[in-house]
């Protein structure tokens, strides 16, 4: 599978809240990091790893984030880097621009970071 369809197909995992879908797109020992990972949880400095911690972050995500949707803004990829641009909205927030990237190996996500979000 090639860069850009990883990414269009992680974007509507995302919105279809398919956590199966979302981590068959991900190797086995994958790492993610996010800013509201080291908020809400200091000691891991934003970074979960592995599927098992990834299914949790994201079931978390899904379930208090009534209406969570990444709306795709511009997607630059290469063979093994995806430079992805959205709008987050979720219900009663304001909607945050975010930038992630991630790192392809052997077609599969081997890590993801959340780079940048500003409230719009």
């Amino acid at each position: 599978m090639e860069a850009k369809q990883i990414a269009e197909k992680w974007i509507s995992a995302f919105n279809e809240h398919d956590i199966n879908k979302l981590l068959d797109l991900y190797d086995n020992d994958a790492q993610h990091y996010s800013p509201r990972i080291e908020k809400e949880k200091p000691e891991t400095r934003g970074w979960i790893k592995g599927k098992q911690e990834l299914r949790k972050w994201w079931q978390g995500s899904f379930e208090r984030l009534v209406g969570l949707r990444y709306i795709l803004k511009d997607l630059t990829s290469n063979k093994n880097k995806i430079f992805i641009e959205y709008i987050r909205e979720v219900t009663g927030q304001k909607d945050e621009y975010v930038m992630e990237y991630l790192s392809i190996k052997n077609g599969l996500i081997i890590e993801s970071r959340v780079l940048r979000s500003w409230i719009i």
